[in-house]
């Protein structure tokens, strides 16, 4: 099965420490946990008391107890809810992480779903799934018989383009988002 430490530090060397970015539509951030998104995560009063220190933001790195806090943060609301664990590929998992992180955990399983849908020939190897971004026996299903086909190149390389897809749409609605282009375009081939 798939191991969440692998995923958690490789997807951490893409997020980065504090960031306080006006043009992030997540506002305030760190380690790309988002205060306006997560305005109750614990690492925030850490990170508050921590404002006044002559070394912010550097100190922040060297808080194990903040660290600890967003290790948990992640296996919690980007792992465990859609039962990586389960996932027999670290790859397949690793990707479905990095870009619930980057994008929302939602939108990684619709990417999946999406993508099993377009390798079930027509609904000869297993029926369509609804893709509706939650991971539940039917997905996992048919992802192991994906999996068991030699196919986890294609999956993986299908995921990706959505991922692609959807941050160029983003960039066309929203151009000011175009200065994180390259950021994220080097998480689309993981």
């Amino acid at each position: 099965m798939a191991d969440f430490d692998k995923a958690y530090f490789r997807t951490m060397g893409h997020e980065g420490g504090y960031v306080d970015d006006p043009d992030d539509a997540g506002g305030e951030t760190y380690a790309g946990v988002s205060r306006k998104y997560n305005p109750t995560w614990s690492g925030w009063d850490l990170i508050d008391d921590m404002k006044g220190q002559s070394d912010f933001p550097r100190c922040l790195d060297d808080s194990d107890e903040l660290q600890d806090a967003v290790m948990d943060f992640y296996e919690m609301m980007y792992w465990d809810v859609n039962r990586l664990d389960e996932v027999e590929s670290q790859a397949v998992a690793s990707e479905m992480f990095d870009t619930g992180v980057n994008m929302g955990v939602g939108r990684a399983a619709k990417f999946l779903q999406e993508s099993l849908n377009y390798l079930n020939r027509n609904e000869q190897s297993y029926d369509d799934l609804v893709v509706d971004g939650k991971i539940g026996p039917a997905s996992l299903n048919a992802l192991d018989y994906i999996m068991r086909q030699g196919d986890e190149d294609i999956l993986l390389t299908i995921m990706n383009v959505c991922q692609g897809r959807h941050y160029l749409e983003y960039m066309k609605k929203s151009p000011t988002q175009e200065k994180y282009a390259r950021g994220w375009f080097k998480r689309v081939a993981l």
